[in-house]
Order: structure tokens, then C-alpha cells, then sequence
């Protein structure tokens, strides 16, 4: 504490004590917001004042976390983050004080819907596929990442598991109950989906920025057998380039993606940051995969959850979002999507099982 609030303290509680008296009254200020407790969001000025008294205040003090932050009439607060915050106001005067806690509970901004809005994802934040057949070249560049904006007719590839894609909507889709509220377009067929697991985030911080906490959104696999959760795999460029690409995961599991005759580049990403990268998220089972007929093999759709999971588009429910402890949150709305292939398979003459997406779309925009 600021040896100077201190002292005025200690010297206003000797007056109490010294010169209170039936005839003095305590302070009772009329404040401007009588609630206890505030709503607010991010970056949004919240201001509270005292606007009347029934005897006169020497001291003012507003207090957060046991810290001094005011001494006027006027408190004025902008908060830079969500959270729960506890605000403290003190009036002194030499018959004692009074105080009022506020609780103030502050939530991400809501970007509402406009006539100009779209329905589509409209900004490109990341693209760092894992290696894969289509890398390098459409449909695994940036361009085609960059394609897949603003409609649901383009084509990204994301190379084997962990593949990321993360993009963001020119508002907030909000969670709407007991409904999806998005569809990630793919190209599954009926007996071959390559299942993505999509990721969702709320814009904290108010910045436009996907540089705050994504959820998973637990799908019909979630903590079933095969499902693993913190997994990781490192891919190692490989000498020649264009060899099979050997990975090593966090389980102790090593491999390749393998090389084919069809598809003769670089498996291994150009833009990937050096000669080996970690891709981090979580694993879903490849039960669901049939090489008994190498001719004819198969990959079933899991039953609800995913991206590139079930013809006509995947549709996703942010109330199924979960925290790092699996956790089902209450999500208002969510900003930005990220979306990662979420098996390691290599499934012979197919290639690596990868996760394609057409588009992105909030479903209540949709007609």
C-alpha cells in the first residue's frame, strides 16, 4: 500500500475513534450503479461514481485486489480480459466509513450479424498442414487454403494427422441452444471419411487475433478407446526430399508418411518453420478403417462431430465445446475455427489419411 493512503488511513481511523460522536453521521453515499453485481465485456469502459452523500466525505478509495486504484468520485475501469473482477469502494470521514463491493463478471464482445456479414469464414489466420501427397501443390498450398474463403466450393487438403487449418468468421457465431451452429464442408463419400477434429475460440481479448484458449469440440469419440488427448507428433524433412517422411509421436511411435508413384514432390511442407516441426492436438481411433481388401478399403464415418466426417457437411455444436480438463464450457459464441486432421493412417496405395475442407459456414446464416 502507498505509505501516503496508509498514513491518511491510520489518521482518519485515530479521528473515528477520537471524535465520533451520536451527532456525527457515517457517510452514506448514493453511488451511481446500486447493483452488486456488473456485467461487462472486453475493452468495454465500465464507470462508477458516487452522485449524492448525507455528510460530508474526506477520503474516496477504490480498490481492486487489495489495491488502491482511485481516490476520486469517479471510478472509470476498462477491462483487457475476461475474468471475474472485485471492486472496493471506501468513503472516510471522521465518523468511519463505508464501503460496497462490486462483483463485475466480464465476457468476450459479441460481434453481432449485419446485413453485410457472411456466412462463410472470411480470414485465413494459419495454414501448416502435416506431410502429405496433395503438400506443395493444389489442393495443399496456401492458395488453396486461401480458396476455401467465403464459400464452400474450394478444396484444402491438411496432410496427415495434425494438419491445421485456423480461420475466423466476420462475426460471432453464437451458440444457439440445442441447435448446430456451424457446417464444415468436405468430400467424404459413404464408406470413406479422413475425420478432422475442429477446435473453436472466442475472441478474450478483443483484438481480432486467434491468440486466445480453443476448445475442442468433443465429438462421438471423445474418451473412447483409441481417443488420445495432449497427443503430439514431430515430422523430420527427409534426404532426399522427396523420400517418405519419417515422424516420431509422444507415445513412442514412430513411422513415415509414405511417398507414391502418383505424386512425385515433397511431401514435406515448404513453409514449415525448419527442418522438423511438432504438431499438437488430439487423436481419434482408426477402428473405423478396413485394409482387409487392399483393393477396396474403406474408412467408416464416425457417428457425429467432425469435419470431412458424413456427406452434405458436418454439423457442429459449440455446446459440445470442452476445456483442457474435458470440461464442457458455456461457450456465448466463438470467433475463429480450427480445424486438424485427426488420425494417422496410411492406408496403402490411398495414401495418408488427410482432411479436406470445402468451406466453412454459420449455420444461421444459412437459407
Amino acid at each position: 500500500m502507498n505509505i501516503k493512503h496508509y498514513l491518511s488511513i491510520a489518521l482518519l481511523s485515530a479521528l473515528f475513534f477520537s471524535s465520533c460522536t451520536k451527532d456525527s453521521p457515517l457517510p452514506v453515499p448514493l453511488m451511481s450503479v446500486t447493483e452488486d453485481v456488473i456485467a461487462g465485456t472486453v475493452n468495454s469502459k465500465i464507470t462508477l461514481s458516487v452522485t449524492g452523500k448525507n455528510s460530508p466525505i474526506l477520503y474516496h478509495r477504490w480498490k481492486m485486489n487489495d489495491s488502491i486504484k482511485g481516490d476520486k468520485e469517479i471510478f472509470e475501469f476498462t477491462p483487457a480480459a475476461t475474468g471475474t473482477y472485485y471492486i472496493e469502494y471506501i468513503a472516510i470521514n471522521t465518523a468511519g466509513n463505508y464501503s460496497k463491493t462490486y462483483t463485475i463478471n466480464v465476457t468476450p464482445p459479441i460481434r453481432d450479424v449485419t446485413p453485410t456479414s457472411n456466412m462463410y469464414v472470411t480470414q485465413l489466420f494459419e495454414f501448416l498442414p502435416a506431410p502429405g501427397q496433395f503438400i506443395n501443390k493444389a489442393p495443399g498450398n496456401m492458395v488453396s487454403a486461401e480458396g476455401i474463403l467465403g464459400k464452400k466450393t474450394g478444396m484444402v487438403s491438411l496432410g496427415a494427422w495434425g494438419g491445421t487449418i485456423v480461420l475466423g468468421f466476420d462475426h460471432t457465431v453464437l451458440n444457439v441452444a440445442d441447435k448446430e451452429d456451424i457446417i464444415v464442408y468436405g468430400n467424404p463419400q459413404g464408406n470413406f471419411a479422413e475425420p478432422g477434429i475442429i477446435w473453436v475460440m472466442q475472441d478474450e481479448n478483443a483484438n481480432g487475433k486467434p491468440d486466445d484458449t480453443w476448445y475442442e469440440v468433443a465429438g462421438s469419440e471423445f474418451g473412447k478407446p483409441g481417443y488420445v488427448r495432449n497427443y503430439e507428433v514431430t515430422y523430420t524433412k527427409p534426404n532426399p526430399t522427396t523420400a517418405d517422411v519419417p515422424w516420431r509421436d509422444n507415445q513412442g511411435n514412430t513411422g513415415v508418411v509414405k511417398t507414391n508413384t502418383f505424386h512425385k514432390q515433397s511431401y514435406f511442407p515448404e513453409w514449415a518453420p525448419g527442418n522438423e516441426y511438432t504438431l499438437k492436438g488430439s487423436l481419434l481411433p482408426s477402428s473405423n478403417i478396413d485394409m482387409t481388401v487392399p483393393t477396396y478399403i474403406t474408412s467408416m464415418p464416425f457417428a457425429w462431430g467432425y469435419a470431412d466426417n458424413r456427406a452434405g457437411g458436418d454439423k457442429v455444436d459449440i455446446a459440445n465445446a470442452v476445456d483442457k480438463d474435458g470440461k464442457k464450457m458455456n461457450l456465448k459464441g466463438i470467433d475463429f475455427i480450427k480445424i486438424q486432421t485427426g488420425i494417422q493412417a496410411n492406408m496403402g496405395w490411398l495414401g495418408e489419411l488427410s482432411t479436406e475442407i470445402l468451406g466453412v459456414a454459420d449455420a444461421s446464416l444459412i437459407k
